[in-house]
């Protein structure tokens, strides 16, 4: 397994801070918080300390406000229910008012977890994805390790106060644009770059395949457009993987600039990249034929768009 570098706002090469919030009930009396069991996974030994799910928070028409990753930590025997929610740093004064917000007749404690860092542990090849991560036996307390909850392409997440690399038996560390053209060689958004808040629609950015959405819960705030949209089973346009050529302009190709087919017709917008991969919102029709970005600087680049072998079968 290769362990990259942090998910979100680290300084390139290392783990940084997670920019993760704590959000417990408010205890009666004082108490110390455990983020883990009493011992640390021993090698070859998934941790159990902590249950993850990914989620988007949405505003009223339904729109993606903000994507995180909730970890939800064990309860301990004098301990009110605590979570660990990371999102993208440059979001982190927005969501806090955001959750305070909606703290409505709930004892409930929202405050920023610094000391943590957020790392990424990618399979070295897909066929590694679902295997267990070894970890050495001097792992302290204060690790979480928990598998992504996006896709197991997207292989493991670990929370320490320790360096994350010095974790994981023969892990190579790498920087922050490995991380980057990993998910966006597998078709994974995150980030406020690639949801842009009030723009993006959760179920053209695939939540639901990222195990991000229930249509069984009770209301939330965005359910209507959601709900309806999934029950219809028409969503005409999707965020796919995509694969660039040609001379790139300098700075890389802008946000929402236009994909043509080859006859000039509309297939969708450029959304985000880092160099020739990215990801486009694309008519789901459009996607077999040619498509290009003309741009002012380099005339035309190639644009090849793909299917992520872990999507279901059905949207293949």
């Amino acid at each position: 397994m290769a362990a990259a570098a942090l998910l979100r706002g680290a300084a390139p090469g290392r783990g940084g801070r997670a920019w993760s919030w704590r959000l417990r009930a408010a205890p009666r009396r004082r108490l110390g918080h455990n983020y883990c069991s009493q011992r640390g996974p021993a090698a070859g030994e998934a941790s159990t300390s902590a249950r993850s799910g990914y989620a988007h928070f949405l505003n009223v028409q339904g729109r993606t406000l903000y994507d995180v990753i909730l970890y939800g930590l064990p309860e301990g025997s004098h301990e009110q229910p605590t979570f660990l929610l990371e999102c993208d740093s440059s979001v982190l004064d927005a969501l806090q008012r955001h959750l305070v917000l909606h703290k409505i007749r709930r004892r409930v404690t929202v405050e920023p977890c610094p000391e943590l860092r957020v790392w990424a542990v990618l399979p070295c090849a897909p066929k590694e994805a679902g295997r267990a991560v070894l970890l050495q036996e001097k792992a302290e307390c204060t690790t979480i390790l928990t598998r992504d909850p996006r896709t197991a392409r997207m292989g493991w997440r670990l929370l320490s106060q320790d360096e994350g690399s010095a974790l994981v038996l023969g892990g190579r560390l790498g920087d922050l644009q490995d991380y980057h053209r990993h998910r966006y060689q597998q078709g994974v958004p995150e980030g406020v770059h690639d949801l842009p808040p009030g723009v993006a629609l959760p179920l053209e950015s695939n939540l639901a395949f990222m195990n991000g959405v229930s249509f069984t819960k009770g209301c939330y705030i965005g359910q209507e457009l959601t709900a309806r949209t999934h029950h219809m089973g028409v969503i005409r346009k999707r965020l796919f993987p995509v694969q660039l050529s040609g001379p790139l302009p300098v700075g890389s190709i802008a946000p929402g600039t236009s994909v043509l087919t080859k006859s000039g017709q509309a297939a969708g917008k450029y959304r985000a990249g880092l160099g020739d991969v990215g990801l486009a919102l694309l008519r789901s029709e459009k996607i077999k034929g040619p498509l290009h970005i003309r741009t002012s600087e380099s005339g035309l680049v190639a644009l090849t768009a793909s299917v992520p072998d872990w999507w279901p079968t059905s949207t293949k």
